[in-house]
This record gives structure tokens, sequence and C-alpha cells, in this order.
């Protein structure tokens, strides 16, 4: 093995670092412009001065639903499809849609109408399922959007485009563009901050990866932190025994400065977002603390999260800590609530999984509405794809289930920027195709970016020699029509 540190420092030189110190000799001209104009493209959000716009919501919270929540059975009501119970659904509704492996076999595609009845609810009479009454009392707070599409079939391609914008690993999270965009509010607390729970349907659910908020191509400085439930939610984040607070602040210092010669000497930024790390770990050592103090919260507003408010690592628990980090001005929260794969035993897992959700998320934005938060917060209730209208399985076995649905499926927006009680979008008599304004994945994403003063067009950071940006490279749209 060759122990030189010249030549270690050749093996970890970066592309750009080799460029910057390039230029400092022969070509110094034509290097430094051309390293000078890609740091400048990779830049270039802070170059066009974000935000670009005067934005509706100044913060985030993303609850997600991990594992396909079925929109047949709880927002997208259809009365053919009682009508059709049982029967095929029509080859002219059907088409020729790629299908999974685990139902392109079937032998039969008979439609199932929805395991629960519904109410019309608010001003504008929005059909919801009676599994989530504490969402029917927020439907004139909330703008539904009925016709979201994918194209991907499969859990972990789908989970990854609605969380990055494209369907391969290794692209910066919705959280981490949030952050390098527009920085944070809070210096004690990360900008981008996660939490998981696992829900009382599926057991165990769609696996979660922490590249799901990570930061991609970024800097590291932008990944999510995720918070764990119960004594440790930061991972090393106490000193160890016999290290004082004091000694700690002075190891860091000494540390900062070895960092920052070296940050000069290799021009590397992730040395910086190194640093930066260490001293957020250092103020988080005492926020995290008071952020997970519920002892301030009154027992009203625990009782209106539910029974699971004071459980760690519930979902309800984690509405509650995304309500404190709200308030404390944390840009991008996002919640993941796995357990939404109903292929089989739907009517069984379906309602227990709808419990676990509906009175923490209806509390969550009345809790914001109450406090004057929600105005400028936007609340995004998503998920990967919708559940078919057909059976997986044996037509009303009770192991039946839905496979996964890509063409069509429904997810809601709340708060900073967003249209109030409306429903937008439809889909055909059979909650199978798209009639009228469908909204891709990347139109979700560039409304979502726009909420936030960002122009999805510009707030790109420069890749692969390609202007990347969270939408990707195709072509998207802001939902105007869903706009305040």
């Amino acid at each position: 093995m060759i122990n030189d540190p010249i030549y270690d420092q050749a093996l970890n030189t970066t592309r750009r670092a080799f460029l910057g110190h390039s230029a400092r000799g022969v070509g110094a001209v034509a290097l430094g412009t051309m390293l000078a104009a890609d740091e400048a493209s990779a830049n270039s959000a802070v170059a066009d001065l974000v935000p670009h716009f005067a934005p509706q919501a100044k913060r985030v919270v993303c609850l997600f639903q991990a594992g396909g929540l079925s929109h047949v059975d709880l927002f997208d009501y259809k009365p053919t499809l009682s009508k059709f119970h049982g029967q095929e659904i029509p080859p002219s509704v059907k088409g020729d849609q790629r299908l999974t492996g685990m139902t392109s076999g079937q032998s039969a595609y008979p439609v199932t109408r929805p395991i629960s009845s519904g109410q019309f609810c608010g001003e504008h009479r929005t059909w919801i399922s009676n599994l989530l009454p504490h969402t029917q009392q927020i439907a004139d707070k909330i703008a539904i959007v009925k016709s979201m599409y994918t194209e991907a079939i499969n859990h972990d391609p789908a989970i990854t485009f609605v969380n990055t914008g494209n369907q391969q690993p290794g692209y910066p999270s919705m959280g981490a563009w949030a952050s390098y965009g527009l920085g944070s509010e809070n210096r004690n607390l990360p900008t981008f901050i996660t939490m998981t729970s696992q829900g009382s349907g599926k057991y165990p659910g769609q696996p979660i990866y922490s590249r799901l908020w990570g930061s991609g191509f970024l800097p590291s400085t932008h990944q999510g932190v995720g918070l764990r439930p119960g004594a440790n939610p930061v991972l090393y984040l106490d000193n160890p025994p016999g290290v004082s607070r004091g000694q700690r602040r002075e190891l860091l210092d000494d540390l900062g400065q070895l960092n920052h010669l070296a940050a000069e000497r290799m021009a590397d930024a992730e040395t910086l977002a190194r640093i930066d790390a260490y001293e957020m770990a250092f103020r988080m050592q005492m926020s995290v603390p008071e952020l997970m103090d519920l002892s301030g919260e009154s027992p009203s507003t625990l009782e209106s999260y539910g029974p699971d408010a004071l459980r760690p690592g519930s979902y309800a628990a984690n509405c509650l800590l995304a309500r404190r980090l709200l308030e404390r001005d944390v840009r991008f929260v996002q919640l993941f609530h796995r357990g939404w794969d109903q292929h089989i035993a739907l009517s069984q897992q379906l309602p227990r999984q709808c419990q676990d959700i509906d009175q923490p998320t209806a509390a969550l934005v009345n809790d914001l509405e109450q406090r004057g938060l929600l105005d400028d917060t936007l609340v995004l209730f998503a998920t990967e794809f919708g559940r078919t209208v057909f059976t997986q399985g044996k037509f009303e076995a009770p192991a039946a289930g839905r496979d996964h649905h890509g063409r069509c499926f429904t997810i809601w927006m709340a708060g900073g920027g967003v249209r109030a009680g409306m429903e937008y979008g439809s889909t055909d008599d059979f909650c199978y195709n798209i009639v009228e304004n469908p909204v891709h994945l990347r139109d979700m994403h560039a409304t979502l970016l726009h909420c936030l003063g960002l122009d999805f067009e510009r707030f790109t950071y420069r890749f692969r020699g390609l202007d990347v940006g969270l939408t990707g490279v195709e072509q998207a749209h802001v939902v105007k029509g869903i706009l305040a």
C-alpha cells in the first residue's frame, strides 16, 4: 500500500477542485472562466436571488402515506361502482394499461365498490369516506386533487418519483430543494426534518429509505434529519460521559479550524458541510430536548390529536411534533406513514389504517389554523399512486385487495397559497382514467415550489451538463386552478 500524502490527496481530489487548482497555473484564464461559469450555473438559485416572487407559504409539511392510498375507497366516489359491483370492468375502460405482476395473470377483473359509505361534505359537497370522519370536518379547508397521475406502478420507483422528482435514486428530495433555495429561519434546528411511523394496516409496510430525504447532488447540508421516537430522537447527540459542554465547544472550535484549512486546500464543499453539521449538532443539544418536551401542551390539544398523541413514534405523536417544528420555523417537515399497500385484506386493513391518520391529520390542520400558521404553511397530503377499481384476488373474499394504479389517484393540499374548499380534476365513472385537468407529479412539484415563491423553471442546479430542478428537465406546469 502506498503511504504518500500527496498520492492520497490526488486520489481524493474532486474534478472541480482539480480544475480550481489548475486555474492557478498554466491556462489560468481559460480554466478559471470555465470553472466560474460552472459554479455560477450550479448556484443559479442564489444568483437569481430567490425567492423569485412573493411566497404564499414560508414552510411546508408533507404527510406522506406510503404504500398507495386507495382513492377508490376514500375520495373518488362513483355511483357506477355499485351498479357494476362484481361485473367485469369494461375493456373500453381498462384499455391496455400496464399492470403489475400481481394482477396481470388474473382471469377476471371484477369491479369492487368502496368498502364503506361516505358523505358529501362542506360547501362544495365533495364526497369523503366515513372511514375519515375527522377529514370530513375539514373539507372546507382543503383542496382535493382527484386527477393525479404517474408513470410508475411499483413502489420503489413510485415513492422515489414523488419525493425526488425522478424514478432513479440519487436526486435531491423536495425538502432538500426547499432548503437549498430558501435556507433556514431557525439556526438551532435543521431546515428539513423527517419522521416515520408504522401503520395498523399492512405490517410491515413498504420500506422507507433515508435517500427519500437525501440531498442527492446538492450539498449535503441540505439533506433531511430524521427524528427517532423515544429518549434519543437524534443518535449520538449527547456528550460522552466526562465531556462537558464547554469542552465540546473548545473541541469543535479546534476541529473547525482544521476543517477550514482542509476545505481551503482541497476546495471541497463537503468539508464545509461537515463543519455546518457539527455546529448544528451542538446547537441541537439544547433545542431538541426543548422540542420534545410536551409538558406545555394543553390537555385539549393533546386530546385533539387522539389517543396516540403521547405514544412516541405514532403518527399522532409525529403530527404533534410536526406542529411544534413548524411553529419554530423549520422550513420543511415530512412525515412518512407506512401500511397503505392493501393487496390483501382490504376490508380489514384499510379501516385500521384510516383510524391511524384521520384524527391527527385533521387536528394538525386545525391546530395550525388556530395558531395563525395555516395561512403561510403549505400542507401536502400525498401518496405515490392509487389502487385499482377491480379486485386483486378472489372477488369478495376476506383476503381480497386492490392492486397499484398510477393512471389516476388523489391527494389534497391546504394552507399557504391554496384555495380552500374545492375539488380539482375528475376521473371517469370507474375512477380509472382522468377525464378533466390531469396533474402529473411534476406539476405537483412545480406548484409546491410556486407556493414557496420559487419559479421551477429558473430554480435549477447544474448536474451532468443539465440545469436540473425538482421537476426534472421535462415539461411541467403550475396548477393555477388550485391557487388562492
